[in-house]
């Protein structure tokens, strides 16, 4: 709940700020407080899909249901990444909706220039810079083809989950525009570099491992970037325990890491600058998959 409390009131402060209600503030100080406010808010969702902090589905989507991110509908959010909880399936790119790899009939499909974007994008930079664009494109198709391939009852259904998103996307951008803040500086300023931290958590996160165990990382960072990302990661324990709060994590990690980087092969990072050094200049493996 103090999580909760933080994401909502750093959101807000941001937007006082850049409203001038406290003074004539500048961009390069509010807008980051905007970002981190907007990326930690993701993080809560993802505990929010995972059972917290309450007992209630209804509650839990009061408190994390607004699209600050705007591009992301908590109900869609929710069933992909339960769907991406199967570990067996991890990365398969015709299972896993939240892989980033393709299969082999796609990879000769898109031709020399599709699978150049792909290999930049499978470099840290190229997916913090191109990785937004190529996230909210993937949710905004996954949605139209859910609401053409679902049965009469069922697009009813969406629909409506649909028309609340939109109302919750609309209020949103309502409080933006009191603040003052413009929709492109809004989406462009704050939206793109939150999405990139959240892709920044999820870059190393998953590889295509045979052992299903093997395919989920440990990245140590118990500093800022642990506290923003929630402790999510130490991914390869938050996939073995998905039940367990982010505030538990990192002792349950301390207390048990040789068991733990035993099973998912030692596949581990010190922390995320060791993932900028290694991934800055090149690709972390190739977009095809290699079983698929």
């Amino acid at each position: 709940m103090a999580v909760a409390g933080g994401c909502y009131g750093l959101w807000a402060l941001s937007l006082v700020l850049a409203s001038g209600a406290l003074g004539d503030w500048p961009i390069w100080v509010w807008v980051p407080i905007a970002v981190l406010s907007v990326a930690w808010h993701a993080s809560l969702q993802h505990e929010v899909i995972h059972g917290h902090p309450t007992s209630s589905r209804v509650l839990n989507r009061l408190i994390a249901g607004p699209p600050l991110l705007l591009w992301l509908p908590f109900a869609s959010y929710r069933a992909s990444h339960l769907a991406h909880h199967r570990d067996d399936l991890l990365t398969d790119p015709l299972e896993d909706p939240e892989s980033f790899y393709v299969s082999d009939a796609v990879w000769r499909a898109i031709g020399p220039v599709g699978r150049a974007v792909l290999t930049v994008m499978n470099t840290l930079p190229g997916r913090l810079v191109l990785g937004p664009g190529f996230v909210i494109l993937r949710s905004l198709q996954g949605g139209v083809r859910a609401l053409l391939e679902t049965k009469c009852d069922d697009r009813l259904m969406r629909i409506r989950a649909g028309t609340v998103f939109s109302l919750q996307v609309a209020a949103v951008l309502a409080v933006v525009a009191v603040s003052g803040v413009s929709l492109e500086v809004y989406f462009f300023g704050i939206v793109w570099p939150a999405t990139s931290l959240m892709l920044l958590r999820s870059f190393v996160e998953h590889r295509p491992a045979r052992d299903p165990l093997q395919r989920t990382a440990i990245v140590e960072d118990n500093g800022v970037l642990g506290l923003l990302f929630l402790s999510n990661n130490l991914h390869a324990l938050h996939h073995a325990r998905p039940h367990l709060p982010w505030y538990r994590l990192a002792s349950f990690y301390r207390l048990n890491k040789c068991d733990i980087l035993a099973h998912n092969g030692s596949y581990w990072f010190p922390g995320y600058i060791s993932v900028i050094r290694a991934f800055a200049l090149k690709a972390k493996d190739s977009p095809r998959h290699p079983h698929v």
